[in-house]
């Protein structure tokens, strides 16, 4: 057969093959979350309550995607490189928009930009880090501490998405900037355990994948 044909072969079955893993649940589920940043960009820009209710409904669901395509992708036996690859991007660009849009709209007071700055450069480091440990085929498994920072951030974008279109008589939105505050503190711990772990493995060369143990970084 000649190569023409046998490289066209192969570009189809890598090209049905990228298909399938984009067509699993899971993989929607997370993709979902991409999509949905236009969306709540958009409700920054209606008016209010419709506008910062829709949108915290939209980050809410976003943020239940994240905790379900892991589960489902798990159940299922789904998971996939492209999944592990989009996850932790689809979530990191769906934060740091909706924390910018927050800043800029003057939806957060000026101190509490500081506690988004920090969130948002932990972003960038863990990046930077997670391109490295892959490099030297370490993975960096996800630990509780992680998680609940995780958690306690989506909760105060959430809350602050809502802002002073909360009930009156409820201090919305200086509880989602306590909350922020909070999972900065907590940003910071893991951050620090992550890199911590990843300059432990700047000089070692690894042939074959490793888990690494840190004691609380995504």
């Amino acid at each position: 057969m000649p190569k023409a044909k046998l490289d066209a072969r192969a570009f189809a079955v890598q090209r049905a093959g990228l298909l399938d893993m984009l067509t699993t649940l899971p993989n929607m589920l997370t993709l979902s979350r991409i999509v949905a940043i236009p969306l709540v960009i958009v409700t920054f820009y209606m008016p209010a309550p419709a506008g910062p209710w829709l949108g915290c409904v939209l980050f809410s669901l976003a943020g239940i995607t994240d905790w379900l395509d892991g589960r489902l992708a798990r159940a299922w036996k789904q998971q996939s490189e492209l999944g592990r690859f989009l996850d932790p991007i689809a979530d990191k660009l769906l934060v740091a928009t909706t924390l910018f849009m927050l800043a800029v709209m003057g939806r957060i007071s000026s101190p509490t930009i500081l506690p988004a700055l920090v969130i948002l450069c932990r972003e960038i480091l863990v990046s930077g880090l997670r391109e490295h440990l892959a490099s030297v085929r370490v993975r960096m498994p996800v630990s509780r501490l992680a998680k609940w920072k995780t958690a306690i951030q989506m909760v105060a974008i959430g809350v602050l998405l809502v802002g002073d279109a909360g009930p009156a008589a409820l201090p919305v939105r200086a509880t989602g900037e306590t909350l922020l505050w909070l999972a900065a503190a907590l940003t910071i711990v893991t951050g620090y355990d992550y890199l911590r772990t990843g300059l432990s493995h700047m000089q070692e060369e690894r042939p074959a994948i490793k888990t690494a143990k840190p004691s609380r970084a995504t």
